[in-house]
């Protein structure tokens, strides 16, 4: 049984996987945090768009995300800091030419209508 892409010891199948599928809904901003990169890593682009904040998803492209998410090779996640709304982060990934990168991003998350939404995040 391997581990959670999000860093839990929890399997994949028992962790991100049933929010990725909207079995359930994510009870936490930490959590969705969590289930996101997991979803870059399994390139769930429509678990991203729908997770993403309503008033931000305009300025968003599948194309690009789905990009981005399949010319990476995930590495980690390591979470910083979380409260009930901020996660501070750091994953790991490999790029396209194989050079070791981190995204280290404080994200904001909202909740609306009985569910958590990626708002946006300051990169550092």
């Amino acid at each position: 049984m391997k581990n959670c892409f999000c860093g839990t010891a929890k399997p994949f199948s028992a962790c991100c996987n049933p929010l990725i599928k909207g079995n359930i809904p994510a009870d936490s901003a930490e959590k969705l945090m969590r289930s996101r990169y997991s979803a870059y890593v399994t390139s769930a682009i429509d678990y991203l768009l729908n997770t993403t904040h309503i008033s931000k998803r305009g300025s968003l492209a599948r194309k690009d995300i789905l990009d981005w998410a399949k010319s990476n090779v995930w590495l980690s996640l390591e979470i910083l800091y979380a409260d009930e709304d901020t996660v501070e982060f750091k994953a790991l990934f490999r790029d396209r030419k194989g050079k070791k990168q981190v995204h280290h991003e404080k994200s904001s998350f909202v909740f609306e209508d009985g569910r958590w939404f990626y708002l946006d995040g300051t990169f550092e």
